[in-house]
């Protein structure tokens, strides 16, 4: 008779080590140092952006927490790493453009969803984001989805509009000079991830 065959692997090992089960994550397993570290390697836009290196998932995450603090600045700390968490499930999973995962379906989502979880929980955020504070960040999550498209990704201005809006709270040429966007090398993008997250987390 013959043996049934073992289940596929459904983890993934972690260069500090930890070995994170892709079905069911658990918080123990999840560190800052591999979450930085994958970002920072994850291509936004799938690398159609220009540069000598390409805007990591890692800096676009530190861009969301700097717009979040510039449109709120009484923001509380634990929205500020909220904002910075927003996109970490994607150092496991890959940086997707919106139109493909709009194709995959909601399991995808329910995916992403299970894995931020627990990355919240993790470090000291509820496992859900309150539904106001979810709205704020996918807010300052399209600002910078703009800046980036005009910066780097090659679209024009009424382009970046009609797929993202228009931004609002970066009028003036200050705001704009600090959104200045250039793409860091890997290293250099996980070690800002890293500064960000120390001044932020508990």
């Amino acid at each position: 008779m013959p043996r049934n065959p073992e289940p596929p692997r459904a983890w993934q090992r972690m260069l500090s080590g930890r070995r994170l089960d892709l079905l069911n994550p658990s918080p123990l397993d999840i560190e800052v140092e591999d979450i930085a570290h994958g970002l920072a390697r994850v291509a936004r836009w799938n690398g159609q952006t220009r540069g000598d290196h390409a805007f990591s998932v890692a800096q676009h995450c530190v861009l969301v927490t700097e717009i979040a603090a510039h449109l709120a600045p009484e923001m509380a700390r634990e929205e500020k790493l909220a904002a910075l968490l927003h996109d970490a499930p994607e150092y496991v999973v890959g940086d997707m453009i919106s139109p493909f995962k709009a194709a995959l379906g909601l399991d995808y989502k329910a995916f992403e969803r299970q894995l931020l979880a627990a990355i919240h929980i993790r470090f000291g955020l509820a496992a859900g984001t309150p539904p106001k504070r979810e709205a704020f960040i996918k807010k300052c999550d399209r600002v910078a989805a703009y800046l980036e498209a005009t910066q780097l990704a090659g679209f024009g201005v009424e382009e970046a509009e009609k797929f993202f809006g228009r931004p609002k709270g970066l009028e003036g040429e200050a705001a704009r000079a600090f959104f200045r966007l250039k793409p860091l090398a890997p290293n250099d993008a996980s070690a800002l991830y890293l500064r960000t997250f120390r001044k932020l987390a508990p």
